[in-house]
């Protein structure tokens, strides 16, 4: 195999893994605007929120970073439901343009609390095995961004079997469909709503405790990771789990190439160009369909 071929391979492996990251930070992102038609500026605050709950576990507490995740997401699960009932409930009907500013702000505000909890210092989670690879012939995979993939294909997979396979995930698409339908069949769509915004929170906590065993953390990093969900979501298709994993796979793919053969500064150049590609031929992304859901 010529050396060429094989940086190709390490290539496309290195963009699968970072892909598995972006899904994992976009299937929250994904379900709120499909269901609730929010454009959650506020996500990347979350998974911010995420990655310092896995770090505060390990450096405090010494719980393995892997077996901390279950706690994040519990623990946004549980910031998430009264943070939607009693705050974006509010202007959960509002135009656009007010729940944008209304998440923009809440974003702002979690950030300056991080910040002056945590100072902007970056930090990371080190572990005995984080520089650990598995060298499988001419390709090297570091053994923590594949179980990061590994479970960020898990969290898509249960996302999708709770939205196909249960009682509430009938309720939340039948609420997104049709609200006034849903409402008729006694489906509380206040609860439907809190519920969905906990679970994209919880997700959110997950990716965020990935994003730790990988690159530095801080508390303005938020915005970059709901760019990067907002983009996933728009090529993978709205609303679409699977697609959330597909545009984010393409993403991190586009991305690597591009630095790796062109240079550092491409990557997003190269990405958001093929996105507006995939759009002008596919306005629903790779799996979705050109509709919105009603809230």
């Amino acid at each position: 195999m010529s050396d060429t071929v094989a940086l190709a391979l390490q290539d496309a492996v290195n963009g699968l893994l970072l892909g598995g990251m972006y899904a994992a930070v976009a299937v929250g992102f994904s379900l709120v605007w499909g269901i609730l038609n929010i454009v959650n500026l506020a996500h990347g605050a979350l998974v911010m929120l995420g990655a310092y709950v896995t770090y505060w576990l390990f450096t405090t507490y010494h719980v393995d970073p892997f077996l901390a995740l279950p706690l994040a997401g519990c623990l946004l699960f549980c910031l998430g439901y009264p943070l939607q009932r009693l705050a974006i409930n509010r202007v959960i009907r509002a135009p656009l343009l007010i729940t944008f500013l209304f998440t923009f702000g809440l974003q702002l505000l979690i950030t300056d609390l991080a910040q002056i909890a945590w100072t902007a210092d970056l930090r990371s989670v080190t572990t005995a095995y984080s520089g650990r690879s598995l060298v499988v012939g001419p390709l090297t995979v570091p053994v923590v961004r594949l179980a990061g993939l590994a479970i960020a294909l898990g969290l898509a997979e249960l996302i999708q079997l709770l939205m196909t396979r249960s009682r509430l995930g009938s309720a939340i698409r039948a609420t997104a469909s049709d609200l006034e339908a849903a409402r008729l069949m006694g489906i509380p769509a206040a609860q439907v709503y809190s519920l969905t915004f906990a679970i994209a929170a919880a997700t959110a906590g997950i990716a965020g405790g990935l994003i730790s065993l990988s690159f530095p953390i801080f508390p303005a990093m938020g915005p970059t990771y709901t760019l990067i969900a907002f983009v996933v979501c728009v090529l993978g298709g709205l609303g679409s789990v699977p697609g959330a994993v597909a545009g984010g796979m393409t993403m991190g793919v586009l991305q690597t190439y591009a630095a790796a053969w062109l240079g550092p500064n491409y990557d997003d150049i190269v990405a958001f160009s093929v996105l507006i590609a995939i759009l002008l031929l596919r306005p629903g992304g790779l799996f979705g369909r050109a509709r919105r859901f009603r809230a």
